[in-house]
């Protein structure tokens, strides 16, 4: 079990709420993925993968399931927020943690903005008289509220989200099972292979897309200081999660792809409008499913998705400022609340900065989408370094299954998957990277150098945080 005596070995206090269970770790990781979220870019990852996009999502799961075994190798070993940050400056060094850290903060910083943006934009064509800045604002003020008050309350109302969500997603199997059953579709296998336009590199250049879908499994790790029940508990919770929302991927997608009323269409045009799988509903069930998909997708993004993460944001934030490599401020956590106030307001501000300035692009949404992956994906990559050189090298570990050929096979995928991502997000990500490098040279000028606390028995433990 997991206590304050974990974090003291590292120096630190315990200072947020150890709230959480299972069940909401499970719910959390679900609404960060979002049961429905295939529904937003179904008919991107469709035309990116010649049609097998149920394909896409299945070797999306299998690229991730190694990279949730070496988070929950690095949890146990390491039982604190700050996810890869935490993993890689501790199983390899502080300087690669701070790198590592930096890289995942384009995945966290943007996340919520890109959130907020698909839904306002959503909401927006559903109820054209609300302008799309002020969807933004509402959905920015009603989750930073909620999470500024405490991690049960954000427990509470994601697992109420949680059950629209699967009510609206069995609707749509339900009624689209039906459909396909009565003659409104074609019954296919196409959606998981297609000779005429199968090629690895058309799938793992799709699977950069669907990938999108399934960052937050990976959130879940950021609450290692909030729950309960331990630190194994984080790693079953991603397991179950990835595991959970990749079959409902798969389902929803494979039965979308057979019912698009205009296949060819959607692979040589692609998806202009992003109403492929809202018009896949309209076939099965009419206009009215379609607009229950599309509003229903538009909640779900700009409420329960953002607001869980926003947590996960303000915990990597609070993360790196108590070992004072972000400025001070955001490691303040409310006395009253247990959460790190300060990191939860900054988190929303940017993003409602970062959505409305995206709001004015026409690429605003692809070019966030592309980044998100390529800052997750480079960061997991190091994920997997760390497994290796902490267990294997460092602690001479005997189990080179877990250690070794597990993080090896997930590496080895998801470089695939990156060197095959977008060339644009390719460059902008290593930009941000080289971005971190001059910060980190900044941090060694001004006698800041990355030093975390209790890498060694010897090391005075890590000052107390101010509190607020």
């Amino acid at each position: 079990m997991t206590t304050s005596n974990d974090l003291a070995r590292y120096g630190y206090r315990q200072e947020l709420a150890r709230q959480l269970r299972f069940r909401d770790l499970l719910a959390y990781g679900l609404v960060y993925m979002v049961p429905i979220a295939p529904m937003a870019i179904f008919g991107s990852v469709y035309a990116g993968s010649g049609g097998m996009v149920a394909l896409a999502y299945a070797i999306g799961v299998l690229a991730l399931v190694f990279t949730a075994f070496s988070y929950a190798q690095m949890v146990k070993a390491f039982p604190m927020s700050g996810s890869v940050y935490n993993y890689a400056g501790r199983g390899i060094s502080p300087p690669v943690g701070f790198l590592a850290g930096w890289v995942i903060l384009l995945d966290y910083v943007l996340v919520p903005g890109l959130l907020y943006l698909v839904a306002s934009v959503a909401m927006h064509a559903t109820v054209p008289a609300v302008a799309v800045w002020l969807w933004l604002v509402g959905f920015v003020a009603v989750n930073t509220v909620v999470n500024s008050v405490g991690i049960r309350m954000t427990a509470v109302v994601t697992r109420l989200m949680l059950v629209g969500e699967l009510i609206v997603l069995a609707l749509f199997l339900a009624v689209g099972g039906w459909a396909l059953a009565t003659g409104r579709g074609r019954f296919s296998w196409d959606a998981f292979y297609n000779a005429d336009t199968f090629t690895w590199t058309l799938v793992a250049g799709a699977v950069s897309i669907a990938v999108l879908s399934f960052l937050g499994f990976d959130g879940i790790s950021m609450l290692a200081e909030e729950t309960r029940d331990g630190a194994r508990q984080i790693g079953r919770a991603m397991a179950a999660v990835l595991v959970l929302a990749g079959v409902l991927f798969i389902a929803q997608t494979w039965l979308a792809a057979m019912l698009v009323p205009n296949p060819g269409g959607l692979l040589a045009e692609g998806d202009v409008n992003g109403t492929a799988f809202y018009d896949a509903a309209a076939v099965a069930g009419g206009g009215w499913l379609a607009t229950v998909c599309a509003v229903a997708t538009a909640i779900a993004w700009g409420l329960p998705n953002s607001m869980v993460a926003q947590v996960a944001t303000s915990r990597l934030l609070y993360a790196m400022a108590r070992d004072r490599q972000l400025p001070a401020f955001l490691a303040k956590v409310s006395v009253r609340r247990s959460v790190p106030i300060n990191a939860t307001l900054l988190t929303g501000v940017v993003s409602l900065a970062l959505g409305l300035y995206m709001a004015t692009r026409s690429d605003g949404i692809a070019l966030l989408s592309s980044l998100i992956n390529f800052g997750a994906m480079v960061a997991f990559l190091v994920l997997h370094v760390s497994v290796v050189v902490h267990h294997l090298i460092r602690r001479r570990s005997g189990n080179w299954f877990a250690h070794l050929l597990m993080p090896a096979v997930g590496f080895v995928i998801l470089a695939y998957v990156v060197v095959n991502a977008n060339i644009a997000a390719q460059r902008l990500g290593l930009a941000w990277l080289a971005l971190g490098m001059v910060v980190l040279a900044g941090l060694y000028l001004t006698g800041r150098r990355p030093v975390l606390s209790g890498l060694a028995p010897s090391q005075p433990a890590g000052r107390d945080m101010e509190r607020v």
